[in-house]
């Protein structure tokens, strides 16, 4: 059995520490260490990027990434978003544009919307699909997405606080 390593990283503001093998996947260390269960697990593969998280403000896939790898650093999910008790403007724009059906894909479309209207808050229709392209959905057909991604833009752009 492999040495266990001690890390320590910021999970959604809050510091977590656990010892844990070198081949555990982030993903891994998230819902079953952590127990932030909102970031979902599709494919193993990096193709579905329904395990998209923000690693020091960079969406990664974070089945593709061993937790050790993130010692000492900044991991956001989606259940970083609501803050106050109030929804992220992404989640508002998710509910208010209906950009989900079954749900699965949500939480990791959400944090590629959060990076990309971090580095860019207009973007175009083309560069919101380029944005979530690392993402896939089988149930929307994606424009209620990106109307969800444009709502969200709008209001951070607003000033409505995240």
């Amino acid at each position: 059995m492999a040495d266990k390593h001690h890390i320590r990283v910021r999970l959604n503001g809050v510091e977590k520490q656990a010892d844990v093998e070198p081949r555990l996947l982030l993903i891994h260390f998230i819902r079953d260490v952590a127990g932030q269960t909102g970031t979902h697990l599709g494919c193993d593969t990096t193709s579905c990027g329904a395990c998209t998280v923000l690693l020091d403000g960079q969406p990664i896939k974070s089945c593709t990434l061993f937790a050790v790898q993130a010692d000492g650093r900044e991991i956001m999910t989606v259940e970083g978003l609501i803050q106050g008790g109030k929804l992220h403007p992404i989640q508002e724009g998710f509910h208010q544009e209906h950009g989900l059906q079954c749900g699965f894909c949500t939480p990791g479309m959400m944090m590629s919307a959060l990076a990309l209207l971090e580095k860019n808050p207009e973007p175009t229709e083309e560069e919101i699909r380029w944005g979530i392209s690392g993402n896939l959905c089988r149930c929307t057909g994606y424009q209620n997405i990106v109307k969800a991604v444009q709502h969200a833009s709008s209001k951070m752009r607003e000033g409505v606080p995240a």
